[in-house]
């Protein structure tokens, strides 16, 4: 029998790969700059990144029933890859090109989060697959966070212009797909029915699965929100240059949802999930007020706090969620990936009123309003257990 713990490195390779997409945040301020764009226009970049997981994500679990989770994980590699290429091997002189990048972007991490969630079960030892998925997410987050740390590391002390990211992407997914085709895994079907649209759609007429699934609409699109505004509320509050500092507040914040996630797999196993997140969203809540406060530490902090509190949302609600109804965890895993596309929604109103107010820091109030439904689903919402 093949060894699960090397069978499981290429899968981590492709969370690492996954968390690329996220710099859609970052990449924001820094078109803004280039391209010279309006507030909303820059947030389009959003849109584009986080649109296909409302798109891809049902289709592709069909799909995957099909041909396999290694063809679909490699599948996303390929997508992935062929959107850094386009700029490390033709530059990005003009907005469209660049969307068409951030979109290939979008569009392989969403076939990766079909793929790579299952996938991880299949690699991973007996009793095993909790923790190795929780790792995973954290090793996700470290994708996540080279985003805005690569091009200030670039700008500062090599005096590189930040589109270098594209080719360091390209080759650390390419390692990625090389190391996803030496997976061996089987391609039974699963015990259970596949989700389809149908069964899906069908679960939102429960009013328990709507709000959960508005909650991961409205918390990923809160997390773009302000990942993709820290640059430029630094600039326009305290005058700070968005390609050699700018970023680091942006990298400060996925810092700490990197060390966020990775405790707080420790902290859930004395805390109830539902008590979790009333502590994470009050923590967020607390962290966005702290942006109105007309400090430049108070800001940093509050940056950081919002990552801490931002950090274990996603998998409380996921987790509440499918505990509550197990019977139905493959549909539910569709609908509550299918909602990550709040991601692409969220930036672009907060894009508007930003414009709209001419003040990025009035914008985050779209962020403060998502947040607030998500403390509202501690209070409202049961687990299985208090049900």
């Amino acid at each position: 029998m093949t060894n699960r713990s090397s069978q499981a490195v290429p899968v981590f390779l492709a969370f690492l790969a996954m968390g690329f997409a996220d710099a859609a945040g970052p990449f924001v301020s820094l078109a803004k700059q280039q391209f010279s764009l309006s507030n909303f226009a820059a947030l389009l970049i959003a849109f584009t990144g986080f649109i296909m997981f409302g798109v891809l994500s049902v289709p592709m679990g069909i799909f995957q029933d099909k041909k396999g989770k290694k063809f679909v994980l490699m599948l996303g590699l390929a997508i992935m890859l062929a959107g850094v290429l386009i700029p490390s091997l033709f530059g990005f002189s003009t907005f469209p090109v660049f969307l068409l990048t951030v979109l290939l972007l979008g569009a392989g991490a969403t076939v990766l989060q079909v793929a790579g969630n299952p996938l991880m079960r299949d690699v991973s030892p007996e009793g095993a697959y909790s923790s190795n998925l929780s790792m995973g997410q954290f090793v996700k987050a470290i994708g996540s966070l080279s985003g805005p740390v690569i091009p200030v590391v670039a700008a500062r002390w090599f005096g590189l212009s930040w589109g270098v990211i594209f080719p360091v992407f390209s080759g650390a997914i390419a390692i990625a797909l090389i190391a996803a085709a030496t997976l061996k895994v089987g391609t039974a079907k699963p015990d259970r029915r596949a989700a389809t649209l149908g069964s899906c759609l069908g679960l939102l007429k429960n009013p328990f699965v709507l709000v959960m699934v508005l909650g991961i609409f409205l918390y990923v699109g809160a997390e773009v929100c302000v990942s993709a505004n820290i640059p430029l509320y630094l600039k326009e509050r305290f005058g700070v240059d968005i390609e050699k500092l700018g970023l680091l507040g942006t990298g400060l914040f996925f810092a700490a949802l990197t060390v966020g996630r990775f405790s707080g797999g420790v902290v859930l196993r004395w805390i109830k999930p539902r008590t979790f997140l009333r502590i994470t969203a009050a923590a967020a809540i607390l962290g966005l007020l702290g942006l109105f406060v007309p400090s430049k530490i108070i800001a940093t902090a509050a940056f950081a706090l919002v990552g801490l509190g931002f950090a274990n949302v996603f998998p409380l609600i996921f987790s509440i969620t499918v505990d509550r109804m197990p019977e139905d965890s493959n549909s539910l895993s569709g609908l509550l990936v299918m909602a990550i596309v709040g991601g692409a929604f969220l930036p672009p109103l907060m894009g508007y009123v930003s414009d709209a107010t001419g003040s990025v820091r009035t914008g985050f109030l779209v962020p403060l309003a998502a947040i607030a439904y998500i403390a509202w689903l501690g209070f409202a919402t049961r687990t299985a257990a208090e049900a």
